[in-house]
Formats: C-alpha cells, sequence, structure tokens
C-alpha cells in the first residue's frame, strides 16, 4: 500500500507542471470595453476599485466588491452567438445579465458622463488587451431617454448607429471610426456590443454620454490612472489578464478537470482511486488557491500603483 501511495505521490507531482502550463494557458485571452467615451466597468476600474471616486461606482462596488472591476474587460457571454436581445433581459443590458457586473446596471442620472459634440465625425476607441476578428455594434438610446430607469432593449434605437467589421487592433485599441450620432442632445447612454466571429463569445459595455454638454453632468475623466495606464499596458503586451468569472470560453481553472486529469495520472501509474483521491483533490485545491493568491497579490499590487 505505501508503495503504491508513494507511486501515486509521484504521479501527481510529476503532474504539477503540466497543470501549471494549464493554468498560465488559461488566462491568455482578448478582452475589451469602452475606452472614450468610457464605459461603466472602465470608468470604476479608473477611479480604482479600493478607494472610487463618484457615488456611483462606490455604490456599484458595496453591491458588488472590487472584483467586477478588476475584471473590468470581461462584461462578457461566452455562448451569445448574435443571440443579445434574446438572453439579456431588461433592466441589465451594462451587465450582460450577469449578476457579478449587477453594480453598472443602477439606474442613476449621476453617472459620470463623457460630453460629446452634437454631430460630426468622431473615433471611439475601444480598448482590447488582444485582437479578435468580429462585429462592433453601436447603439444610442431614443429620444427621452430617462437614465434614472432600469435600461430596457427599448430604450435603445432599433438599429446601431455605427457597425464595424475585423477592424484592426493598435496599441491594445480599436479605434472606431465614425459620426455622432444624428440629432441627439443631452443625456444620453452608448451600448457597445463586440461580437467575436471566431467564437460565439460577445462583450457589451455602456457609456454615460451628454451630447452638447451644458454642465449638468458629472464629468468623466479625461485621462487614464497612472497605475491602470502601466496595467493595460502589461495585458496589452501579453496578451493575458490576471484573472476572470466564468462567462468567458475556455478560460479559467476548471477544478473538476484537473482532479480528472490527477487521477488518470494515478491510475496509468497503478494506484486505486480510493488511495489518491484526497492528494488529487488536494493538489487540484492548492494548484487554485495558489493561483487565485498570486493574481490577487497581483491586482493589490497593480492598485497600489507599484511596479
Amino acid at each position: 500500500m505505501t508503495k503504491r501511495r508513494t507511486t501515486a505521490t509521484l504521479a501527481v507531482l510529476a503532474s504539477v507542471p503540466v497543470l501549471l502550463s494549464f493554468l498560465s494557458a488559461g488566462t491568455a485571452a482578448a478582452h475589451g470595453s469602452m475606452e472614450n467615451p468610457i464605459s461603466r466597468s472602465f470608468l470604476c476600474r479608473n477611479e480604482g476599485p479600493e478607494e472610487p471616486k463618484s457615488e456611483a461606482c462606490k455604490e456599484a462596488i458595496r453591491m458588488g466588491g472590487t472584483q467586477p472591476f478588476y475584471d473590468w474587460h470581461e462584461v462578457n457571454i461566452g455562448n451569445a452567438g448574435g443571440r443579445h436581445r434574446q438572453i439579456i433581459p431588461d433592466g441589465q443590458l451594462c451587465s450582460a445579465g450577469r449578476a457579478k457586473y449587477r453594480g453598472i446596471d443602477q439606474a442613476r442620472a449621476d453617472w459620470p458622463a463623457t460630453t460629446l459634440p452634437q454631430s460630426g465625425p468622431f473615433t471611439y476607441n475601444y480598448r482590447a488587451t488582444a485582437p479578435h476578428p468580429g462585429t462592433f455594434e453601436l447603439y444610442v438610446t431614443r429620444d427621452g431617454y430617462d437614465p434614472t430607469q432600469p435600461l430596457k432593449w427599448s430604450d435603445l434605437e432599433a438599429k446601431p448607429f455605427l457597425t464595424v467589421r475585423n477592424p484592426r487592433v493598435q496599441n491594445g485599441m480599436y479605434r472606431l471610426k465614425g459620426q455622432i450620432p444624428e440629432g441627439k442632445s443631452g443625456r444620453h447612454l452608448i451600448y457597445a456590443v463586440w461580437q467575436r466571429s471566431d467564437s460565439a463569445e460577445a462583450f457589451y459595455s455602456c457609456s454615460d454620454v451628454e451630447f452638447g454638454g451644458d454642465g449638468a453632468v458629472v464629468p468623466a475623466p479625461a485621462e487614464v490612472n497612472p497605475a491602470f495606464a502601466r496595467e493595460i499596458e502589461e495585458q496589452t503586451k501579453s496578451g493575458v489578464h490576471a484573472g476572470h468569472g466564468g462567462g468567458h470560453q475556455a478560460h479559467g481553472v476548471d477544478q473538476a478537470a484537473v482532479a480528472a486529469a490527477l487521477a488518470d495520472k494515478e491510475q496509468a501509474a497503478g494506484g486505486s482511486s480510493s488511495d489518491v483521491f484526497p492528494l488529487t483533490v488536494g493538489g487540484a485545491a492548492v494548484l487554485t488557491l495558489g493561483a487565485g493568491a498570486l493574481i490577487l497579490f497581483r491586482r493589490r499590487r497593480a492598485a497600489r500603483g507599484q511596479d
């Protein structure tokens, strides 16, 4: 029995490099959100999840914690496949129906807004950590939009005012050249959908805007804070982010899969599943918790502006 346990232990230890590479590969991803006009998730990350400045972001963090805004680029649905209106409920457009991001669904008039001109050409900047083919569609709210009411699909114009297919990413940015929506003035919201064409995954963002600008809105920040800018630069260079939740395809750590891989390794070494099961689960848990601790440590350092 001791020999068999020793063999199983060695098999598990031999699997560690493979599993570590699995963990590493699982974090490679293309994520994104609108930077200008700034989206709600990007805004709260830029303010700093630990010490947000705007009342809207403070409340969003009270509702869902800081993690959604470290994962600012992951407001997504992995199997959307163009079925946006069918699978995202009214009142949950900004969160894409994900409870994790419920804070950005808040219906309130004091979300910091980007002031835009009332007409003319404009380049909408969409931040992404890695390129993917796909289509961007930008919608604007109808006249009479009330930001204090939950956002519904019927609040958006029926057709996008801008559609861009397969744009090139430049220095981590998709620059979507178009026009300011015609005939809009005052407070509105721009809803962006990025539907990948190489998978069913789609990303969503809500940007509060003021067309014309009369000084009555809380202004959105004009620049990205330095610590956040460094984080974005690192992600853009590597195409790797520091982790995310469960909506993204082919990412994250599946503990059951890790355990199964370890069990298969042990069976190949001639042991029994009852002998190795605690070791299997323990090994998977240690790897997962270790990876999680490293992710959290790196995020907290980034939030404090440390290198």
